[in-house]
C-alpha cells in the first residue's frame, strides 16, 4: 500500500479520495443571472431533527458566489440514466434548455425522473479550506425506486440495492 502526505502530493490525496465510492448529485438554485446548477459529489445527510443535508463547493468555481449566496436550492441524487445531466452541469452552469425542468415555489429549478429530490433552503455555510460547506435545511423531499449513478475511480457505474 502506497502512503503520501496530502500537502505534499496533492494528486496521490484526490486518487485515494477516489477510491471511496459516491452518489452524483446536480445541486439548483436561482442565482443574481438566473437558474444555475454544478454537478457535486460531496452531499450527505446531517441531521434528521432538523432535516440538514450539507454540500461543498470549491471556491474557485465560478459558479461558488451565486451557490453560498442563494436562500433556496435543490439538490437532485440522479438516477444511472441521468448522466447527461451530470456530464452537463459538470461543463456549464446553464444547460436547463436539454432536460425537463420545473420551478419550486422559490423559483429554484427541479428535474424529473431524479432518484431523489432535496427542496432547501439556506441553513448555514461554513468555511472549509479551498471549499465551503453549505448546510441546507429540508423543505421538501421527492423520491422514486430505481438504480443510482455512482462514481469511483475516475468513472461512473450503476448500483440497484435490490440486486445486490
Amino acid at each position: 500500500m502506497a502512503s503520501f502526505k496530502p500537502e505534499t502530493d496533492t494528486k496521490a490525496f484526490r486518487n485515494a479520495l477516489g477510491r471511496f465510492a459516491t452518489g452524483v448529485t446536480v445541486i439548483t438554485a436561482n442565482g443574481p443571472d438566473g437558474p444555475i446548477g454544478m454537478t457535486a459529489n460531496s452531499f450527505t445527510s446531517l441531521s434528521l431533527e432538523p432535516a440538514l443535508v450539507m454540500w461543498s463547493p470549491a471556491k474557485k468555481s465560478s459558479r461558488y458566489e451565486a451557490f453560498v449566496n442563494a436562500p433556496h436550492f435543490a439538490i437532485h441524487i440522479l438516477a444511472h440514466d441521468q448522466k447527461e445531466i451530470c456530464n452537463a452541469f459538470a461543463r456549464s452552469k446553464s444547460a436547463f434548455d436539454q432536460f425537463e425542468v420545473t420551478h419550486n415555489l422559490h423559483d429554484v429549478p427541479v428535474f424529473s425522473g431524479c432518484l431523489a429530490v432535496f427542496e432547501c433552503k439556506r441553513f448555514a455555510v461554513h468555511d472549509a479550506g479551498d471549499h465551503s460547506i453549505i448546510v441546507g435545511e429540508v423543505e421538501f423531499t421527492q423520491e422514486r425506486e430505481g438504480t443510482g449513478l455512482v462514481f469511483s475511480q475516475g468513472a461512473f457505474g450503476a448500483i440497484n440495492p435490490l440486486q445486490a
